[in-house]
């Protein structure tokens, strides 16, 4: 492919900067060099800071208030029309602000120029970049505490159902389903804290450092602050215009986030299968085969535990960008924003995705119970009785339970399968009141600890987490 080089209406399209140029940017540096495919977002957003900058202009007496009143006009006509779907882009404007500039340039004429003062592009985009991403956080953390407040449903529908618990996907010991889903409701209480320290830290106006120094003109930095809802302004201009670990803060809290979703959509999926039979899911959040009729596939599970791979691959991406960078701007950080706009893209889809699977699942729990009353899962609760009735030290009953267990796996039986005659063969100690302990429900009811898994503990655990929810 030839690389042309651009004609004089290339040159004139970037008369914002190109006073040092003589000749127009190759076809292929347009190419690479624009951003408004992407960072078209921003449009609200640098709009925003646009009217909060030239507010403080004409309040400092460094913009007359005429040619204020101008701009103001202007901006909010911008806004209509990319708001519309009226507004032409074009790559040689390069980016947004170009584009919301050179538009204002054609509405309101000269002043539209003055807008620029005490300013660059890159602190406007340090400050679009910010104002976005506190209002994707916002908006994801109503979508989090919906997904919460599902599963509190769920969990307090089966805060009784027994289940098995496992420890590398083996039976382990006896849970109920609700104390099982409110292990999720503790991962994304952790999860909205970790967004909400993110939005609490990114809450600082890079607008007014200019390009890195700073500006020589008597701005007002806590007005532009305020009026955008800012705590307050970033305290050095360098830091200002080169600090991407807010975003890069989002995307860890979304890759840890992703990876919650993940587990859950990875039991949604072995949950469904015929091999464990404990839930069904609907046709809303399934498809078939085109081959095997019979076929109800989890997909939208599938998906949720797929999109991970892409979370977290933004990270990466985004810290191997940042990794190498002097201060302060690099072009490179134009590539900071395609990362952290797909994954808000891909939690707006998993979130709801996984609320719409929890409302809509159907539970078998006699197939749970059934399931929890295999695989020797009172096991623990055995060794817990010989302990507590007869006075053994925890790793001789847990010896004694061990051989109960090879007996009865021997017999083809459960432990409760076992004769009290076999047992007191073992541990001559052991009574009839031990039978009392292997029964599943027995063993949920008992483990009445703090965040324990007894169906009183968890609808306690239910209620709390509503009132911090509410």
């Amino acid at each position: 492919m030839t690389d042309k080089t651009s004609d004089s209406a290339d040159v004139a399209a970037n008369a914002l900067w190109g006073g040092r140029f003589s000749g127009g940017a190759s076809d292929i540096m347009q190419r690479i060099n624009a951003s408004i495919d992407f960072d078209r977002r921003f449009f609200r957003q640098d709009i925003a800071g646009s009217r909060a900058h030239c507010n403080m202009l004409v309040a400092q007496g460094i913009l007359q208030a005429d040619d204020g009143h101008a701009i103001l006009k202007g901006l909010d006509q911008v806004e209509a029309e990319i708001a519309a779907g009226e507004f032409h882009f074009d790559a040689a404007k390069e980016d947004i602000h170009m584009h919301v500039e050179a538009r204002l340039a054609e509405l309101i004429g000269e002043a539209a120029g003055r807008l620029h003062t005490a300013r660059s592009r890159n602190d406007q985009v340090a400050t679009d970049f910010r104002l976005w991403l506190r209002d994707e956080i916002d908006a994801l953390d109503q979508a989090l505490r919906a997904l919460q407040a599902t599963l509190l449903d769920r969990a307090e529908e089966h805060a009784g159902t027994v289940m098995p618990g496992f420890t590398h996907l083996q039976v382990a010991q006896p849970v109920t389903f609700g104390h099982h889903l409110m292990a999720y409701v503790a991962m994304l209480e952790r999860d909205r804290g970790r967004f909400a320290d993110c939005r609490r830290r990114l809450n600082e106006c890079p607008l007014g450092a200019a390009a890195l120094a700073g500006t020589s003109f008597p701005i007002d930095r806590q007005a532009t602050a305020a009026a955008l809802g800012f705590a307050g302004p970033m305290a050095n201009s360098m830091d200002a215009v080169s600090a991407r670990d807010f975003a890069m803060e989002y995307l860890a809290a979304a890759a840890i986030l992703s990876t919650h979703l993940s587990r859950l959509a990875e039991e949604m999926v072995n949950w469904a299968s015929a091999q464990f039979g404990f839930v069904s899911l609907g046709d809303g959040f399934t498809t078939g085969s085109s081959i095997m009729p019979q076929k109800r596939n989890p997909d939208a599970a599938e998906l949720v535990r797929a999109k991970a791979g892409r979370v977290i691959g933004a990270l990466n991406a985004l810290l191997v960008v940042m990794k190498g960078l002097p201060m302060t701007y690099s072009k490179d950080m134009q590539e900071d924003k395609e990362p952290v706009f797909e994954v808000a893209d891909t939690l707006t889809l998993t979130v709801p995705a996984m609320r719409g699977m929890l409302a809509d699942l159907t539970v078998d729990g006699a197939a749970m119970a059934a399931a929890a009353g295999r695989g020797f899962a009172t096991a623990t609760d055995l060794a817990d009785w010989l302990v507590r009735a007869l006075g053994l030290p925890f790793r001789q009953a847990h010896h004694v339970t061990g051989s109960l267990v090879k007996l009865a796996e021997a017999r083809g039986v459960d432990l409760v399968g076992l004769t009290l005659d076999e047992m007191q063969a073992v541990e001559p100690g052991i009574t009839a009141e031990v039978f009392e302990v292997l029964g599943t429900a027995n063993s949920v009811a008992s483990r009445t600890s703090l965040g324990g898994t007894a169906p009183e503990m968890v609808r306690t655990a239910i209620a709390e987490a509503r009132s911090r929810l509410s």
